[in-house]
């Protein structure tokens, strides 16, 4: 099983905040982000500063905000970066992990849901701000990749292919039952997508399915956010089902 403690969470997303932030301060507002296109720096910045304020109200009010993005943005990127990156600090610290907040996941509505999340929202974009800024990526750490991966496979991936049918098209009118393995860092995952969704849980190895993909922790945690390319991972076994996982995780990580 994967897991972080919170202190280790909530200091990753400091640091990665920081890293975030000055790569948008550096960055020409208008430039395009090379991950993500269709966003300038300006945008990026203007992104993330809405999903924490949105989250910050989720955990102040216990349910979702009925007005999205909640209050006034400031003009000024940064401006708001740092308003919003106050908000949600400032709620966590007033909070308790187990404390309740709405959140989409409906078997965890506590604050530390929205730690995690935050935490891993906070490094890909972390990696998106550097991108557009010319800077070099910065190291994700081993733990918190393998966290994020284990994320992006059960929640994104496991609840989100049965909760958010419309997303799913008709990847899973009739699926490759077949079982396909992820592996990195000693960790394993066995993922098999059915029409009901798909089923993700861990595994002993990863060398046990008709496909598997591998690689480090962190590489392999940017493929899965479609932050890097195939050849960031090692892509082994029936093509068919690794095609068919692409295009599984692209339609809940769009």
């Amino acid at each position: 099983m994967v897991g972080m403690e919170t202190s280790r969470l909530l200091s990753r997303l400091e640091d990665d905040f920081a890293l975030l932030r000055a790569a948008v301060a550096e960055a020409d507002p208008a430039a395009r982000v090379p991950s993500c296109p269709d966003w300038t720096a300006a945008d990026l910045a203007d992104h993330v500063a809405k999903v924490y304020l949105h989250k910050t109200e989720c955990i102040r009010l216990g349910a979702f905000p009925e007005e999205y993005p909640p209050g006034v943005l400031d003009a000024d990127p940064l401006v708001s970066l740092d308003r919003c990156h106050a908000a949600l600090t400032g709620q966590f610290a007033a909070h308790s992990p187990a404390d309740h907040a709405a959140t989409w996941h409906e078997p965890d509505q506590t604050v530390g849901f929205w730690i995690r999340r935050m935490a891993q929202e906070t490094v890909i974009h972390r990696v998106d701000a550097e991108l557009v800024a010319g800077r070099p990526v910065s190291p994700i750490p081993a733990d918190l990749a393998i966290d994020g991966i284990d994320e992006v496979l059960k929640l994104f991936l496991g609840y989100g292919s049965a909760h958010w049918k419309d997303d799913m098209g008709t990847l899973l009118d009739k699926p490759d039952e077949r079982p396909l393995s992820v592996f990195t860092g000693h960790h394993a995952w066995r993922v098999v997508a059915t029409p009901a969704g798909v089923e993700v849980s861990d595994a002993a190895s990863g060398f046990d399915a008709d496909a598997l993909i591998s690689g480090e922790p962190g590489p392999l945690l940017l493929w899965l956010w479609n932050r890097a390319d195939d050849d960031a991972v090692r892509l082994d076994g029936d093509r068919a089902l690794l095609e068919q996982f692409h295009a599984l995780r692209t339609a809940v990580t769009q």
